[in-house]
Formats: C-alpha cells, structure tokens, sequence
C-alpha cells in the first residue's frame, strides 16, 4: 500500500489534495469563522471585564482622592483657627488694659478740651454809670471833664489789665491744648495696633473662606476639586520625592563618614550574608536617626505618620519628644566623634603608606588637619539633625504615592482595554482573511465550478425559453412532455445554486 501511494507521481498527488480542499471547503470555512468569532468575543469580554475594572479603580481613586484632600483641607482650617485664637487671645488678655487706659486718656483729653475752652469777659458792672456820665455834656462844666478824663485813664488801665488776663488765659489754653498731643499720640498707636490686629484677623478669615469654598467643592464630589487634588498630588508627589532624593544624598555622606571608623570598633572582618558587619552598624545608627527625627516631628504635630503619637496627652506627648531630641542628639554627638576617629584614621593611614614606601613621615603638628577634622565634626553632628526635617517630605511622598498609582493602574487598564478590543477585531479580521487564503488556494476547482454553474444556467434558461414557446403553441404535446421532462431536470440545479449562494452569504456574515 505504501508502494502504491510512493508510486504516484506529484501532480496527481496535488490534484487529490485540491480536491481534498475543495471537497472540505464549507467545514473549513466554517471553523475558521467559528474560531475567529470564539477568540472575538472572549476577546471583548477580557475588555470589558478589564474596562469595568478600570471604572471601578477610578472611582476608588477618586474616593481616595476626595478623602485625602478633605482631611488636609481639614488639617489647614483647624490650624488657622488654631492662629485666629491665639491672635484673639492675645489681643483680647490686653484689651481690659487698653480699653482703661482709653477711656482715661479720652477722660484727660476731655477735660483738658473743656478747661481750654475760650470764654469772653464779662462787662463791669459800673459800665452803665460810666456811660451815664459819659452822656454829662462836659463843656460848661470844666468838673465834669477832669471827672471824665480821670475815668478814661481808669479805664485805659483797666482795659489792659484785661487784655493781659486774656493773654494769659489764652496761653494757658495753649499749654493744656499742646499737653492733648501725647494723649493724641497714644490713643492712634494703640488704635493702629488694633487696627493691625484686625487686619491680621480680616486676613486669616479671607485664608479659612478660601479653605471652606475648597472643603464645599470636596464634599460635592465636584470633578474640579478632583482636577485640583490630582494636579497638586502629582506636583507633591515629584517635589517630595526631588527632596529625598537630596535627603538620600545626605544619607550617603553620612554613611561614608563613620564607616571607616565603625570597621575599627565592630571589625572589618564579620559578614552578615554579603554584607559588612560594620557598614550594617553605620546604616542602622543612620537608620535610628531618622527614626528619632521622626518622632519628633510627630510628638510636635507637623506631620501625621503615627496618629497613636498624635493622640497621646499633651503631657505624655512633651516628654517623648525630649527622650526623642536627647536620643538624637547622643547619637549626633556620637557621630561627630566617630569622624573625629575617622581623620585619626586616615592620618595613621598615610603615616605608615609612607614609611612603607620609605619616605619621611610628614609632622602634622601644628598644621592644616584641624581644619578638616572640625568641618568633619561638624558634618557628622549636623547632618542628623538635617535629617530630621525628611518627614516632612517622606508624609507628603506617602500621601501622593497612592493617587499616583492610582493614575497610572487606570491609565494601564484603559490601555489593556484598548489592546484587548483591537487584538479581538484583528482576530475576527484574520478570520475572514484566512477564508479569503483558502478560497485562492483552490481557485481552480472553485473556478471550473462556478464556469459549470453559469452552463447550467445557461441551459435551464434555454428550456425555459423553449418551455414557453410551446405553451404559446398548445397543439405541439410532445415538446409539452420534453419541456416538463428538462424543468424536472433543472429543480436540482436550481437547489445547488441556492446552497452555493447560501454559503456564500455564510461566509460574508463575519466581516
């Protein structure tokens, strides 16, 4: 059997394996629709699945969102009533004091207003006598004009008595109106310093306005407070982390600064795995730095890391933040002692590199090595303390890492989602075009088919023809019976053209 079918030759193996093709043409169009339309669907149901999921991520990232920039718009209201009270309270535990001592200097200025008042003198009660003799026709009498020249002298001196009174009245006016102006003076000081407390106040309730409209916008749920919280979490998030990348820079410095030193107090030769026993102690006391500066920061309220820490009693919380500083500073003493240790070190290293190349060991009293041993002191008790400040980006790095990882899980599931939909439409174009390849690869058989369809056609319409013409000729029975005969013939064609027809629409449904 073998032999039989290694004796063909190749073009009758080709000729079976186009028909074979051909004859399995419908199947294999069939399957392949099939298949392309299964991996279609699953295709937009993984799409749909993951659109739904990028949905609901969005909505936990906005609940998200919206809870966080609550809580620190809550943060920033409480802290500026916190500085209205003390403003008011400061203020208002003086005011007694200041109200008294205006209501004293406006009781002195008063007084003093009063008591400057200018009041005229009054006439003498002899004016009337004096103008009745006055009135005495003096020219026969030469008495009555010594009487009325002796009484106009009397009354010149008089006259200037007055106006000397008057004068020193006025001028005491003057001294009790020029004492008014240090009254003056300081009732406007202590009226601008209310004044500039006021204004102080008008401000800090312009800020906590501005709050509250922000607070409304986040208790709404409106998309411009999330466009605001997500813009300010993305600009946080990469300032925060440019700031512990610096922190982590100083980190580095401190490292290397009592490493050294460290392999000489645990031992260079210990290993923990790959690692240095030494360089683990440097890191760790590093470590236990910025932990201490953390406490502190917390047990002072600038940042929210441990809200246990922010719970705790005035009292308790005071104490913990001393044992935090002093724990602190010990270990930045220590470390400004390890670098002293580290240029001791160093030196003795260059002494005995020196003698083993034979040369003179250089004497260091009295030279330049203090310097760099105090700027390395220095470095090693100040950085701990810098360090310190790192919680205050590390909370806002935390904060913002979430709503950042948040943005970018929805963006990659809506790009997941676009994936899956366009793999799934390639697929089902595939489908037909794998249809399309099939049919040209037996174009021949498909071609002599459809050449044996169009003669059957052809044929059929010929009968048909005649079929009609004797009709139109009933006295022709015989052409009658043969024309009954060929349509009995024609039906089957017909059906297989109706089947073609049918796959062929079964094969265009896809697309």
């Amino acid at each position: 059997m073998t032999g039989i079918f290694q004796s063909l030759p190749p073009w009758l193996w080709f000729v079976i394996a186009l028909t074979a093709l051909f004859l399995a043409r419908k199947p294999v169009h069939l399957g392949i629709l099939a298949l392309a339309r299964f991996f279609h669907q699953s295709l937009r149901l993984g799409a749909s699945a993951v659109a739904a999921a990028e949905g609901r991520l969005q909505l936990r990232n906005r609940e998200v969102l919206l809870a966080a920039g609550r809580e620190a718009t809550e943060r920033h209201i409480e802290r500026e009533f916190d500085r209205i009270e003390g403003a008011m309270k400061k203020e208002l535990a003086q005011y007694p004091a200041l109200h008294r001592k205006l209501c004293e200097q406006l009781t002195a200025i008063d007084e003093d207003y009063v008591r400057s008042a200018e009041v005229p003198p009054e006439p003498t009660n002899w004016a009337k006598a004096i103008k009745a003799v006055a009135e005495i026709p003096a020219k026969q009498d030469p008495v009555v004009g010594d009487v009325l020249e002796t009484i106009h002298g009397s009354m010149r001196k008089a006259e200037a008595k007055a106006l000397e009174a008057y004068r020193e009245s006025a001028r005491e006016r003057h001294q009790l109106l020029k004492r008014m102006m240090p009254a003056w003076r300081s009732i406007l000081n202590s009226l601008g310093k209310v004044n500039k407390t006021v204004s102080t106040v008008q401000q800090r309730a312009k800020v906590v306005d501005g709050h509250m409209e922000r607070y409304e916008e986040i208790l709404q749920s409106s998309d411009r407070a999330q466009r605001m919280l997500s813009s300010s979490s993305l600009s946080q998030f990469f300032i925060s982390a440019f700031v512990l990348a610096i922190a982590v820079g100083g980190a580095l410095i401190n490292f290397h600064l009592i490493a050294r030193p460290m392999t000489e107090m645990v031992g260079g030769t210990s290993y923990i795995g790959s690692f240095k026993v030494a360089d683990i102690s440097a890191l760790v006391i590093i470590l236990v730095e910025i932990t201490m500066g953390l406490f502190v920061m917390e047990c002072l309220r600038i940042t929210r890391l441990f809200p246990v820490i922010s719970a705790l009693n005035d009292k308790l919380r005071t104490r913990m933040m001393w044992a935090a500083f002093v724990l602190l500073f010990f270990l930045a003493t220590v470390e400004a002692g390890l670098a002293f240790m580290r240029e001791i070190l160093m030196q003795e290293d260059l002494a005995v590199s020196a003698q083993l190349r034979g040369a003179e060991v250089a004497s260091t009293e009295g030279g330049v090595f203090w310097i760099t041993t105090a700027a390395q002191m220095g470095m090693g008790f100040i950085l701990p303390f810098a360090l310190t400040f790192v919680a205050i980006p590390l909370e806002n790095f935390i904060a913002s890492t979430r709503t950042v990882i948040g943005l970018l899980a929805a963006f990659t599931l809506r790009i997941l989602s676009v994936v899956l939909r366009l793999a799934g439409t390639a697929i089902l174009r595939t489908g037909t075009l794998l249809v399309r390849v099939y049919d040209i690869a037996i174009f021949f058989p498909l071609w002599l088919e459809a050449r044996f369809l169009r003669w059957r056609q052809q044929v059929a319409d010929k009968v048909e023809t005649s079929s009609t013409e004797a009709a139109a000729h009933p006295s022709t029975k015989a052409s009658a019976k043969a024309s009954t005969k060929t349509a009995a013939k024609a039906s089957p064609k017909r059906s297989s053209k109706s089947s073609s027809q049918s796959s062929a629409k079964l094969q265009e449904q896809p697309s």
